[in-house]
């Protein structure tokens, strides 16, 4: 036999050495993964990988519900103030003291609660001469501010106040406001969320899915005040102010989340 023929098949008996031990790895390979978790399996088999993830959550669907509701506006809030200029401090404060005294007196026998009564400002500034440079007087402010809680008194109430205080009485501003709005709100929430879960099914039927639980909620209630004012009324005479008290919207508006089926 040549040196050649002994080379060639010294090659093979290699090569089948080598397929045999290949083999040999992998059914020890598989032995093994077979008696493993297969998180285990994975680190033992080469380029094999297993990787476990939670279920990811349900999409869902956000949209907003609105609802306007409709009441009669039940407190009148009053803003008044005295003003008196005398030429030393002292007599413009008790000018003012008195006529503050006599307002306060007015509404109280009209019907408005001392609870409701509440002084909100007082201001004392020095008056001068063209020139700007010599005082010639004081000027004294005291401003109130009071809810009037029966409407149909209101009127004669505000009269009755400005006639008490004299040419030193002003009425600087009256806004109707709705303070029970406990059985409006109520309905406009009912409202509210019926909107929002109206809407929410109409974007799951467009969409081919099922409308799930409500998953989320939040509110938003407006209701804003109905003001007018008098712009510095002084005193009239005894004839009652006409008070309109109209109406004034209360508003819902819910931010709603719904899951998908």
């Amino acid at each position: 036999m040549s040196m050649d023929t002994h080379i060639t098949l010294r090659q093979a008996v290699i090569g089948a050495l080598a397929v045999l031990a290949l083999a040999a790895t992998f059914m020890v390979g598989t032995l093994v993964t077979g008696s493993r978790s297969p998180s285990a399996a994975a680190s033992t088999t080469a380029g094999t990988s297993v990787t476990t993830t939670s279920a990811a959550p349900s999409p869902g669907i956000t949209v907003t519900g609105t609802a306007t509701v409709t009441g009669t506006p039940d407190t009148l809030r009053l803003a008044m103030s005295v003003t008196s200029t005398r030429s030393t401090v002292g007599d413009a404060l008790a000018q003012a003291n008195a006529a503050a005294a006599r307002v306060q007196k007015a509404l109280k026998n009209n019907g408005v609660a001392a609870k409701d009564l509440q002084t909100s400002g007082m201001s004392i500034y020095p008056q001068y001469a063209g020139s700007g440079s010599t005082i010639t007087g004081y000027q004294v402010r005291e401003s109130l501010t009071a809810s009037l809680r029966d409407l149909g008194k209101a009127g004669a109430a505000i009269s009755a106040a400005v006639t008490a205080g004299g040419n030193d009485a002003r009425v600087d501003s009256v806004g109707l406001d709705l303070e029970d709005t406990g059985t409006l709100l109520t309905a406009a929430r009912v409202q509210a969320v019926s909107d929002a879960r109206t809407k929410a099914q109409q974007y799951a039927d467009a969409a081919g899915r099922g409308l799930g639980d409500l998953t989320s909620l939040t509110e938003t209630v407006t209701s804003p005040p109905t003001p007018y004012a008098y712009n510095g009324m002084t005193a009239t005479g005894a004839a009652p102010v006409p008070i309109q008290a109209g109406s004034q919207d209360v508003q819902v508006s819910v931010t709603a989340v719904f899951a998908l089926r």
